[in-house]
């Protein structure tokens, strides 16, 4: 199954989506949220025909809910390490963009006041489905509620050169664009063969796999559940390839009237715009 939500920011309906079409199924899901998957959500979802519900169309939102946390994994690929000047990590390099960061996978980007270096990172999320307590990595994927796109927007000044941790730099408003869907896993064959790639205007700049993680899904999840208890719902981005706009010399940072665009493998596309941050 595809799992998307839509309507205004705030007020976004679950829906279904198959075959290009999106089912609203609010009459009997009240959002795809921590309690949705607590309580056997997706097996419920999956008993229903699509066909039986009303099409809705409209603005894109965050494929799941506002979640109790976005747990990030830093330089999980060895080329993102290098092209940074980082070590590649002996662990997983673990931080938390804020929830108020999620956004739908089309909302423009907002530049952050004071921002000079906005920059781009694509990435496969993993979206967790049931309480995730001290997880093996044998019993990993039974945590797994499924997979989405993210654009881990980071401000590279806030992140490196303002002082404490990488938070800063990776939790300003418009920052965790999630989707356009949720993806469950059998929708996904191998998740670590999937291909990625992002745009800016027009522009290739990242173009890898998930196949060059360094510590993948399993890895990631067992590993984080060892630190804290992961709840239904909660999302967890796994890193990004080399290309990001750090990276270049001289830096590339995005603009306002910037179009990002970027998608994955079995996981669509999104395409955002930048703007400057209007107070």
């Amino acid at each position: 199954m595809k799992l998307a939500r839509i309507g205004k920011e705030g007020a976004e309906k679950p829906c279904i989506y198959q075959d290009g079409v999106y089912y609203d199924v609010s009459s009997r899901f009240t959002d795809f949220n921590e309690s949705f998957f607590q309580q056997n959500g997706l097996a419920e979802l999956a008993k229903l025909n699509p066909a039986d519900f009303p099409v809705i169309s409209g603005r894109l939102g965050s494929c799941v809910a506002r979640p109790s946390k976005i747990v990030c994994v830093g330089l999980n690929y060895a080329d993102h390490a290098k092209e940074t000047g980082a070590e590649i990590p002996k662990e997983p390099i673990l931080f938390f963009k804020s929830t108020t960061a999620l956004s739908g996978p089309n909302d423009d980007i907002i530049i952050p006041k004071n921002s000079t270096k906005t920059d781009w990172e694509v990435e496969l999320a993993i979206v967790i489905g049931k309480k995730a307590s001290y997880v093996s990595e044998a019993e990993a994927y039974d945590y797994v509620a499924g997979y989405c796109l993210h654009n881990d927007l980071s401000e590279r000044e806030f992140q490196l050169e303002r002082g404490g941790n990488w938070s800063k730099g990776k939790g300003c408003d418009s920052f965790a664009p999630l989707g356009p869907y949720l993806a469950t896993k059998e929708e996904i064959a191998d998740v670590h063969q999937l291909g990625m790639w992002l745009d800016v205007n027009g522009k290739r700049f990242q173009t890898s796999s998930t196949n060059q993680l360094i510590f993948n899904v399993p890895q990631v999840v067992s590993y984080i559940s060892q630190f804290m208890t992961l709840l239904p719902g909660d999302v967890i981005s796994t890193g990004t390839p080399h290309g990001v706009g750090l990276g270049f010399n001289p830096p590339i940072y995005l603009k306002p009237g910037d179009v990002v665009t970027l998608g994955m493998d079995g996981l669509g596309e999104q395409q955002q715009t930048a703007i400057a941050y209007q107070g």
